[in-house]
Formats: C-alpha cells, structure tokens, sequence
C-alpha cells in the first residue's frame, strides 16, 4: 500500500505519517531519510526528526538519490521524508531535470514494490504567491506533477493542517 501525506511547514505531517507507520501493523520500520545535510540548520531538522523517532523501533536509511538502487525489507514499513528533498536532490544532482520524473517514479514504484506500505511525505509549497526565478518554477512544477501522480498512485492520500488530517482518497482503518 502507498501512502501520499501533504502538509505545509509546521503542519504536522510528519508526526502524522509517523503514527501511521506505527499503526501499519509492519513487523519492521524504516525511514527512509532524502535530506542533504548542508549545515547547522539541517543538522538540528535530523537531530529534531531522529528524536521523534527514537524508541519506536525505526531504522534509519540515507538515501538522497536514486531510489532504484535501495534494498529494503519486504516486511517493512517505509516512511519517506520527504519527496521535495528526494526531487531537489534529482533535480539539482549530477543527472539533473532532464528524466528526474522517470527516476523519481521508478525508485518510487522499486522501493513500494518491495515493502509492505510506503508512506511518502511532502510538502505543499504551491501557494504562496511568490514569482520565483524559472530554474525553481520548473522545480516546482516538476514537484507538483509528482505530487499528483503519486496521488493517483496511492491507496490513500491525507493533507494534514493544524496538526489535523484531512482524508482525500482511502481509509485511515
């Protein structure tokens, strides 16, 4: 099963697709950590996410990139935080914008082919108004696009706002 979760910064939706991987039932937790480190900012976000963690039994993967190649327990639960860095990192790496919708998918149908659930984070970052420079807007629209085809792709999709979701497509059982 996939999951699809949404929110703004802030929002909550990484402690609650949290609580769905702990309800999931999986014998075996992982998250799946996209974020580039690249100083003291992002260091206390890791420090912020591994505490939520800790104690819950989670195993940590580091995958920034290409997705195809990750190996993960058929058993799993895998948590995924989150699509926007995994898109940037694509985007932004040696490969580039050219195929990184095919490499994104492709790692993403790999690695929800091998798990029991995958659960994908993202962030909404379309409404904020602001006329960015044309190499971020086609990140953007790349990141959108991608959002709505793991939409269609998922069993259930949740948008979380003031801590609280809000169910668009599935069950939350």
């Amino acid at each position: 099963m996939m999951t699809l979760v949404s929110g703004g910064a802030g929002s909550g939706k990484s402690a609650f697709a949290e609580e769905l991987a702990l309800r999931s039932g999986a014998p075996r937790r992982c998250y799946l950590a996209t974020m580039a480190v690249w100083g003291e900012e992002d260091r206390a976000r890791v420090a912020r996410h591994r505490a939520m963690r800790r104690g819950k039994g989670f195993v940590t993967l580091e995958r920034q990139r290409e997705l195809r190649a990750l190996r993960v327990p058929a058993d799993s639960v895998v948590l995924l935080e989150d699509l926007c860095n995994l898109t940037a990192n694509e985007c932004f790496g040696p490969a580039g914008f050219d195929g990184a919708r095919e490499r994104i998918l492709a790692g993403l149908d790999a690695v929800s082919a091998q798990c029991r659930d995958l659960i994908v984070v993202t962030n909404e970052l379309f409404s904020d108004g602001y006329a960015y420079p044309a190499e971020t807007r086609r990140y953007l629209e790349l990141l959108a696009d991608l959002n709505r085809a793991l939409a269609a792709r998922s069993e259930r999709v949740a948008e979380v706002a003031a801590g609280l979701p809000i169910l668009w497509k599935g069950e939350l059982e």
